[in-house]
């Protein structure tokens, strides 16, 4: 990314209020683990958590947007404090349309993390369109910034960190951890 690059990108994300993500290959690594009984089980990195806690202290809201329908996905947004999940979306642009006049924010002020063609539509909707590293070409093409991290692996940190940083937010919580 050049220097030009990521002061769009900053730009872009020093707006964002709301942030969506999807779920699986952005929060989780795109895994689905079932057992013999039919139960499923995701991987989600501690770190996506931290960094979503930090973005959403930082006054930035959280909405989940995704197409499968998982308890293991109600579990870890109630443990996050994300109060607003959407299962079983499969037209995730009228969600957020939906959305915009109910949080009262505006397109451009929201970012959406997306990792695969079924993100597109949105992904060309919100004001910052995030694929993760291992994302989908097509959407890979369609977004203003790439992860370097992939998704589950710390990508969603990333996206909260840069977010932070763009808001000028950052120092704040380096001083909360004294590491600034």
């Amino acid at each position: 990314m050049t220097d030009a690059d990521r002061e769009k990108v900053l730009a872009l994300a020093a707006k964002i209020r709301l942030l969506i993500l999807d779920v699986d290959g952005v929060l989780t690594d795109g895994r689905i683990i079932m057992d013999d009984e039919g139960r499923e089980s995701k991987h989600f990195d501690v770190k996506d958590g931290h960094g979503l806690k930090m973005l959403m202290r930082g006054g930035v809201d959280v909405v989940i947007i995704t197409g499968r329908l998982s308890r293991v996905v109600e579990h870890r947004a109630r443990d996050l404090g994300i109060q607003e999940v959407h299962q079983q979306s499969f037209d995730k642009l009228a969600v957020f349309e939906e959305l915009l006049p109910r949080r009262g924010v505006s397109a451009a002020e929201v970012a959406y993390v997306g990792d695969d063609i079924v993100d597109i539509p949105l992904l060309k909707r919100v004001g910052l369109a995030v694929g993760v590293a291992d994302a989908a070409e097509e959407v890979l093409r369609t977004v203003d910034y790439v992860t370097l991290k992939p998704g589950g692996r710390g990508a969603v940190r990333e996206v909260c960190e840069l977010i932070l940083q763009a808001r000028g937010l950052w120092p704040g919580i380096g001083e909360s951890y004294a590491f600034a």
